[in-house]
């Protein structure tokens, strides 16, 4: 899906984050951003925005003071952004970056991102911001390959009008052990990247306690503490090795500093004929019909690491 980053340049610092964090949904082919600096030298800026705001199907407008003081902003890209997510050819997605009067705008119709519409800059990790927004834009593609038209045949006017659709391509190939064992390292690394970011901001949190503690290249361990709970500790390490003692690539055990050659659980790395994904497996157990992305079992399991605890999220 190609999507459109909407932002004032004075924004730049966000702009840079948002862009580092869909780094993995543009390696995966899901998303394809585009924003103002992808104009070349040369390149007539109005026609080429005007060309990107009639073919995009995704509006990412990176909210703040600065982008609602600006006309180009407002009245250019976001109106016709809202235009063309009234006509149901296109979804446009609120991302609060700074306190501001957004709620006030035709912005207040929307759901905006991160969680309740919590600006970027008030988050104790700002990577935990964008990680929630990365997730909803997951959530995003899942659920639609192309946003919905009342009519097929409008449908094809708009694109024709736009110079044509944006396409998602796959090509069938083969995964050799070279591609397992990157997929298994960037999927670990995803992994302990989100454990260590949620642990942050859960710890800002009043009578919750939580620690990350990285044991080695291939191994971290969480204890979360639950303070309002009698007995409510949570305890887990997670390990990556490639399926040894016969376990998953990469498997986990609820408790502090296990050995690699225990388990409860763990996650497989699976393949179809055009993509890698992995499969949970519990107790030995595998759920072959389940397919999760690196970020979706990151979650699945710190879900499951919480309920320990005695805690949930919404």
């Amino acid at each position: 899906m190609k999507a459109f980053i909407s932002y004032s340049h004075k924004d730049a610092g966000a702009l840079d984050r948002l862009h580092t964090h869909l780094a993995m949904l543009r390696r995966e082919g899901a998303v394809e951003a585009w924003f103002d600096r992808e104009i070349l030298a040369g390149g007539e800026l109005d026609a080429e925005i005007t060309a990107q705001l009639e073919g995009c199907e995704l509006f990412l407008l990176l909210v703040s003071p600065d982008f609602l003081a600006s006309d180009y902003c407002v009245e250019r890209e976001m109106q016709r952004a809202l235009e063309r997510h009234a006509a149901g050819d296109a979804r446009v997605v609120p991302i609060i970056i700074e306190p501001c009067d957004w709620a006030a705008s035709p912005l207040r119709q929307l759901k905006a991102l991160p969680r309740d519409g919590k600006p970027v800059s008030e988050w104790t990790n700002e990577n935990n911001a964008y990680l929630d927004v990365v997730n909803e834009i997951r959530r995003i593609l899942r659920t639609e390959d192309r946003p919905e038209t009342g009519d097929a045949s409008a449908a094809g006017a708009v694109a024709n009008e736009a110079g044509g659709a944006s396409r998602r391509y796959r090509v069938k190939r083969d995964f050799d052990e070279i591609d397992r064992s990157d997929f298994r390292t960037a999927a670990f690394r995803s992994l302990r990247t989100y454990f260590e970011q949620a642990i942050a901001e859960i710890d800002s949190i009043d009578d919750v306690r939580g620690r990350f503690a990285p044991l080695t290249e291939t191994s971290f361990s969480c204890t979360l503490v639950n303070k309002a709970r009698d007995r409510g500790v949570a305890h887990i390490t997670v390990h990556c090795r490639g399926g040894s003692h016969g376990f998953s690539d990469i498997f986990y055990s609820f408790s502090e500093n296990a050995p690699d050659n225990t388990a409860n659980g763990g996650f497989s790395i699976k393949a179809d004929e055009y993509e890698l994904y992995l499969a949970p497996m519990n107790f030995g157990y595998g759920r072959e019909d389940e397919r999760l992305t690196p970020e979706g079992a990151a979650e699945a399991l710190w879900a499951e690491f919480l309920q320990h605890a005695g805690v949930t999220y919404d």
